[in-house]
């Protein structure tokens, strides 16, 4: 009988730790994710383009082009299964000039020898014809209709929440300290808490994905983290493209974007620039003139006076540009998902099943009988049509009392994001979930209400509640929050 508490723990709960909790919990094993954040999504996975790429950018024959490809087959249906927002919207690679038209065409014939469907090189006329505002200067571009666009943050907590409820464990605020190998399994030492033990570890830790490996391994791999600096803009640009539009991509990947959002913005970037700290999630000035520079390249009459708000993300490059996924080669039963740089997100449930399978197998686990595909997410008042919000708040009167203007949402969806499967203990936490905040003044009416429903449903005391981490805390001294005025009703 064995004596370790889990047969396997998965270290990270961004998007590729919860699509392998997500498969794994089809399995009849015992699993645990850890995250050394308050919340899941609160890496990596929360900052980055929120792009499902088509899978014509990685090299042939590289887990890169494979998982993206499967990936980005998977996405639809995983939507449906999963209630949670992704558009197959298209995607545009712009050729400038007839010199760079070759590498457009190597593009090209690099996405079919990868298997993506229905692509094809069209005109300049042809890519103005389908959206006005592309630059003047565009000669050719690469159409992919399968590229999308998707809630990174939905798509995470939806992969999370029904894991949980297929009975993998969440620890959060558990920071891995260090890894000792056992006789059998690993032990993972948690600082300021007991250790875990467990048969198997899923090393998805993103920027930190190397520390982990590094302990186990003694061949040794690097994590580069490679920072992107975004512009996001007011809902009333989001309509400005309605593909997703790329440059040809160079030495650091695929240059600055401009595309719709899911939830209707028009977002802009990212730059490229490789740093020393993992946690460098800063912004400056002369990045973010970069990407208003470059970004005026491929579209014209961009509103940039309409940006409102502007943010950075990391992105875990592996120093030989590929995925590491599978078991380490001197290190039985630890598993890598690590290099996960772009297109992880578009990779995520392939990943997932990949690693699953591989550690199932490993373990000789039969899949559960129960295993619950569904997932329904949050209503939100802001979709839905007269009738049917007026039938909700007829049961549900608290979603009738609107909290973000910007966004319109009401005090029953942060209820519920608070209490539903893994809910919200942050106010970032309810941002990821509903988008209370996420508007044109990003918090800046609706933060106190939304702090006293945290406190009133969770018994947090106000001074106690955090953005994000502790340390975080809203509320410094003893002041007080004072009452706001911006709820109203729907």
């Amino acid at each position: 009988m064995s004596s370790l508490q889990y047969d396997a723990v998965i270290i990270g709960g961004g998007v590729i730790g919860s699509a392998v909790a997500r498969e794994l919990s089809r399995y009849k094993m015992k699993v645990c994710l850890v995250e050394k954040g308050e919340d899941v999504c609160s890496g990596t996975s929360k900052a980055n383009s929120a792009i499902i790429h088509a899978g014509y950018d990685a090299e042939t024959g590289t887990l890169k082009a494979r998982m993206n490809v499967e990936g980005n087959r998977m996405m639809g249906k995983l939507a449906e299964e999963l209630d949670f927002s992704f558009q197959r919207n298209g995607s545009l690679v712009l050729c400038f000039s007839e010199e760079d038209r070759p590498a457009l065409n190597a593009l090209y014939e690099r996405g079919v020898a990868n298997g993506v469907p229905d692509l094809r090189i069209i005109s300049g006329d042809e890519v103005r014809a389908m959206e006005p505002n592309i630059s003047d200067d565009v000669v050719a571009a690469l159409d992919a209709p399968t590229g999308g666009i998707v809630c990174p943050f939905g798509l995470t907590i939806a992969l999370a929440e029904n894991a949980c409820d297929n009975g993998v464990e969440f620890r959060m605020l558990t920071e891995v300290a260090g890894i000792e190998k056992l006789e059998e399994g690993y032990r993972l030492l948690i600082a300021g808490k007991e250790p875990i033990t467990t048969r198997y570890v899923v090393n998805a830790a993103g920027v930190y994905s190397d520390v982990f490996h590094n302990m186990v391994s003694r061949k040794k791999i690097r994590i580069i983290p490679r920072k992107g600096d975004y512009c996001l803009l007011d809902k009333e640009a989001g309509s400005h493209v309605s593909r997703t539009v790329f440059q040809l991509p160079g030495k650091y990947g695929k240059g600055i974007l401009v595309s719709p959002t899911i939830h209707g913005n028009l977002l802009l970037g990212p730059t490229a620039s490789d740093i020393e700290e993992k946690d460098g999630t800063y912004t400056t000035a002369e990045e973010l003139a970069d990407v208003l520079q470059k970004s005026a390249l491929s579209v014209k009459g961009i509103p940039y006076r309409q940006v409102i708000t502007s943010f950075s993300g990391i992105r875990a490059h592996e120093a030989g540009g590929e995925f590491i996924l599978g078991e380490a080669e001197d290190a039985k039963g630890f598993y890598d998902a690590a290099g996960i740089e772009s297109p992880g997100l578009s990779s995520a449930p392939a990943i997932g099943v990949y690693l699953a399978e591989m550690i199932a197998k490993a373990a000789g686990a039969g899949k559960k009988e129960d295993f619950i595909a569904v997932r329904k997410g949050i209503p939100h008042v802001a979709e839905m049509e007269k009738e049917e919000r007026k039938a909700l708040i007829k049961e549900r009167p608290d979603y009738g009392i609107i909290v973000c203007r910007c966004e319109n949402v009401s005090e029953g969806e942060i209820v519920d994001a608070i209490h539903r499967t893994l809910g919200a203990r942050s106010l970032d936490g309810i941002k990821r979930r509903v988008r209370q905040g996420m508007g044109r003044c990003q918090a800046g009416f609706c933060t106190p209400r939304t702090m006293e429903i945290l406190s009133r449903e969770t018994g947090i005391p106000m001074e106690k509640i955090c953005k994000n981490q502790p340390g975080s805390e809203m509320i410094i001294g003893d002041g007080g929050a004072e009452e706001n005025g911006s709820a109203g009703e729907a």
